[in-house]
């Protein structure tokens, strides 16, 4: 099930938004932090996350299996005053023992949703090139913008080229 979380809602799942976060770390995905990464890293960046939220400046999705949170995925839509059709994903996130069940295509589905609903209408994101995700957005119909060479790093340092897409949803 995916649920929207209010700032409120979010605070009393940040340990499972947190564990999401460290699991997908430690498995090596390329989502901004670099080992070491404790799960008190992780609380932390949720703790500005969910601030962000109590602004209105992003929406936070949370996919539950039962009462376990197994995955989450963000929607910036604090956007210059030229773009306020746009809105940016952000940390599209699955706990390793919950993939290939679909949880990433329901979060994403409700991205779309959220974002039509707030009046976006222009969605904007990036992935490690060649991963597992670049695969998904595909599938879910975005188109490929570019590949920039080398702009990230995954948590152990190897570099990892990025995907930008985007996808219209009027």
């Amino acid at each position: 099930m995916i649920r929207r979380l209010g700032a409120a809602d979010a605070r009393a799942h940040i340990s499972g938004l947190a564990e999401v976060l460290h699991d997908c770390v430690e498995g090596g995905a390329s989502v901004s932090f670099m080992h070491p990464f404790s799960v008190a890293d992780a609380a932390r960046f949720f703790e500005a996350v969910i601030d962000s939220v109590d602004a209105g400046e992003r929406i936070l999705l949370a996919a539950f299996d039962g009462q376990q949170l197994v995955g989450t995925v963000q929607i910036i839509t604090a956007v210059p005053p030229n773009q306020p059709h746009r809105a940016e994903i952000a940390k599209l996130l699955v706990r390793r023992s919950a993939r290939g069940k679909g949880v990433a295509a329901a979060l994403m589905q409700a991205v779309e949703e959220h974002a039509r609903a707030a009046g976006k209408t222009l969605l904007i994101l990036d992935t490690v090139t060649g991963g597992v995700a670049e695969r998904l957005y595909e599938r879910l119909n975005w188109t490929k913008a570019a590949v920039i060479p080398r702009y990230a790093m995954f948590p152990d340092g190897r570099w990892c080229d990025t995907t930008i897409f985007w996808k219209h949803i009027e």
